[in-house]
Parts: structure tokens; sequence; C-alpha cells
């Protein structure tokens, strides 16, 4: 009954919850929820944290990126609830937007870290050392 608990406690914040719909599309890297929540890496990774503490999603390191997906393993309520929240949820305004921008994100090419990395020009995203010429 604890975890039962914990999971509605971690479904219970709108962050958290928009993140958890916005899994269910698959696995998202930090920067791509960032991008669609308009939000900081530091309070999506905070929520992450949160979700992850809970059971509800898994991690993996890709580079300096973590990327996020929903936990597989979930017992039959938690599986039940989720079923839920995938049926009912998608067609409420806020969800229908983080999944246009999601697929519109997606159509981009995906992280928005790394086509920024990507569209650096190596100058600018490793500068050169250079000498000063001195001040007269």
């Amino acid at each position: 009954m604890e975890q039962l608990a914990q999971y509605f406690k971690a479904l219970s914040d709108e962050t958290r919850l928009r993140i958890m719909m916005l899994l269910t599309q698959g696995e998202l890297c930090v920067c791509d929820l960032m991008f669609v929540l308009d939000e900081p890496q530091s309070k999506v990774s905070r929520h992450l944290a949160y979700l992850k503490h809970s059971g509800l999603t898994n991690n993996k390191r890709a580079g300096v990126w973590m990327h996020y997906c929903l936990k597989e393993s979930l017992d039959d309520a938690h599986r039940a609830q989720l079923d839920f929240l995938k049926g009912q949820l998608p067609h409420l305004p806020q969800f229908r937007m983080d999944r246009e921008k999601l697929l519109e994100l997606k159509k981009q090419g995906g992280c928005k870290a790394m086509m920024k990395l990507k569209a650096a020009p190596w100058s600018k995203a490793h500068p050169a050392k250079t000498k000063h010429a001195p001040v007269s």
C-alpha cells in the first residue's frame, strides 16, 4: 500500500504528471523535456529524480545527458493507473500541447542540446587559444 501511495504522491504535481505523459511517447533526454516544458534543467532534473526514486522511471547516461523512460516492471496496480492516465489525459489541452511540441521537436531532429552542438562552428564550440596583442 505504501508503494501505491508514493505513486500517487509522485503524480500529484503538474510538472511530474506532464513528464510522465511525455515519457509515454518513449525515451527522452532531459534537454527534450526542458524544451517541451519550457523549464530550466534544475527543475526538470529535480522532478525526474523524484519520479525515479518513486520507482516510476529508469534512466541512463548518454554522454553528458541523461535519458529517461517509463519503468517497464511496474506491478498490476501501477500499470493499471498508467493505462488510465494514457487513456484519459491526452485530450486535455496542456497534454495535447506538450505532445505537439514534442512531435515538432522530433521532426526537427530531436534533442535541442545536441542540435545546438552540431550547429555550432568548431571555433565557437571549442575556441582556439590565441595570443592577444599587447594593449598600447
